[in-house]
């Protein structure tokens, strides 16, 4: 009787092991159509539209800020070729009395 028993446990345990196995299967087989047919719509919308999805808009700013950073696009120190236009503004002591106010509109707006 035993050895029926274990037969019968080993039967089941290998059904239930195939059970799982095919309903893994078939999810990921949903999960893969389910997939395609969500971007063959995106396609077909963006081709219909003459836009890009913005998946796509993303992942090619993500890439174009990766390749900026590459090239060195971020670097702290400017080198001895570039140019840097400023406005030139006077520096006063503390104790230094201000200048009259210029003409002009920002002269007018502080009398």
């Amino acid at each position: 009787m035993n050895n029926f028993t274990d037969l019968v446990s080993r039967l089941l345990r290998f059904a239930l092991r195939l059970v799982f196995a095919l309903a893994a299967t078939v999810f990921l087989v949903s999960l893969m159509l389910a997939s395609l047919v969500v971007v063959l719509a995106v396609s077909i919308w963006s081709l219909l539209t003459g836009r890009k999805p913005a998946p796509v808009v993303l992942f090619q700013q993500f890439r174009q800020a990766r390749e900026r950073y590459a090239q060195g696009m971020f670097r702290t120190g400017a080198a001895a070729s570039d140019v840097v236009d400023v406005q030139a503004t006077e520096v006063r002591e503390h104790g230094a009395p201000a200048p009259a106010p210029a003409d002009g509109p920002v002269g007018r707006l502080s009398r």
